[in-house]
């Protein structure tokens, strides 16, 4: 099935220079109604966009590693949402954040700030010493306001939580949700990828950011400059994946939220994560729609929960409708200036909802 609309605007958003390249998957009851490539992965060496190109899927780290991570371990009776950061890592006692709580930093109320160029610092550092320079930096790093206090969208949370899943397991974040969640699921082709490596050439890749600091064209190297720095802590960005792997993972959390035992996730525990959290608005984790023009548009039911991804990637889940909508570009390819996919996200989302929603209401 073809939405046409939404074909013809992705058509127009390569043509204009939106972005290079793309990938569109619309699923309704997780039957696919439309899975189309357009345009380029790299624009140097014409190499043109398909459905099995792999993504950098920079912030999407957040909630589809990072957040079902803890959430196994919560599963699993390792660790509690309401318990303070000192009392799993001790480094953190006798600072201010030994009372940040872990539902906290997956809400982003921890009172850190938004993010830091940390990957300055540790450029100029042997490799080996810089998960240990991070954490300095981590623990030091002064809160800009009382947790709990207001959301302020941090990376540092998520590269905290990070180094929480480190502690508990005594092995990189990444290989834990291989083994626990990815490679159970069948979902091998989602990973992780050491830094300062590139991803082999067989496995086809869209290109970022030609990056001025690096010198490089960013082809299978993670883009986010403090994941590039280190091995560890890659809580706010280093996933890489297919948009039909992000489709089966979103799945099944979709199937675990309607029922017990029909997915590989906790259905109570996917209730409480994906559920909009007190005053503070946000699922644990996870975005849900939010301000006058939210990127998904203005169609999404109010039980909808997503994520944006600076490099150009984003999803959102309608969990009343069962509505999937994935949207994976290479917005950054050649440069991170580009910044037009704002005013056409909302555009495409609203056509594709506006398709479905006199049927299904």
């Amino acid at each position: 099935m073809m939405l046409t609309n939404a074909d013809q605007l992705m058509h127009q958003a390569v043509a204009t220079g939106c972005f290079p390249g793309a990938v569109l998957l619309v699923a309704k009851e997780k039957k696919i109604v439309h899975f189309e490539a357009y345009g380029r992965a790299n624009l140097f060496n014409r190499t043109p966009m398909t459905r099995d190109t792999v993504f950098d899927l920079a912030s999407l780290t957040k909630p589809l590693a990072t957040t079902l991570a803890l959430m196994e371990l919560v599963r699993a009776g390792l660790i509690d949402l309401e318990q303070p950061l000192a009392v799993i890592i001790s480094r953190f006692k006798k600072t201010e954040k030994a009372p940040i709580r872990i539902r906290d930093l997956l809400g982003h109320t921890a009172g850190l700030p938004a993010w830091r160029p940390y990957f300055r610092l540790l450029a100029k550092h042997d490799f080996s010493s810089r998960t240990g320079i991070l954490k300095n930096l981590l623990t030091r790093e002064p809160l800009t306001h009382s947790p709990g206090e207001k959301i302020v969208y941090s990376d540092l949370g998520f590269m905290i939580l990070a180094w929480v899943v480190e502690t508990i397991m005594d092995l990189p974040m990444g290989r834990y949700i291989s083994q626990k969640i990815y490679r159970p699921m069948g979902l091998e082709n989602l990973f992780f990828f050491p830094s300062l490596a590139r991803i082999p050439e067989d496995i086809p890749c869209a290109a970022t950011e030609l990056c001025p600091w690096r010198g490089v064209l960013l082809n299978g190297i993670v883009h986010d400059d403090n994941a590039y720095t280190t091995v560890g802590l890659q809580g706010q960005a280093g996933l890489f994946g297919p948009v039909i792997a992000v489709f089966r993972l979103l799945s099944g959390l979709l199937d675990a939220y309607y029922q017990e035992g029909g997915s590989r996730f906790n259905h109570q525990l996917v209730r409480l994560f994906l559920t909009p959290q007190g005053r503070a608005g946000r699922a644990l984790g996870f975005d849900v729609p939010s301000g006058i023009n939210p990127a998904c548009g203005n169609h999404f039911s109010a039980q909808t929960i997503g994520h944006l991804g600076f490099t150009g990637t984003s999803f959102w889940m309608d969990l009343d409708r069962s509505i999937i909508i994935i949207l994976c570009t290479n917005r950054i390819h050649p440069s991170r200036h580009n910044n037009r996919i704002r005013m056409f996200r909302p555009q495409l989302h609203d056509a594709v909802m506006g398709h479905w929603v006199d049927c299904i209401g």
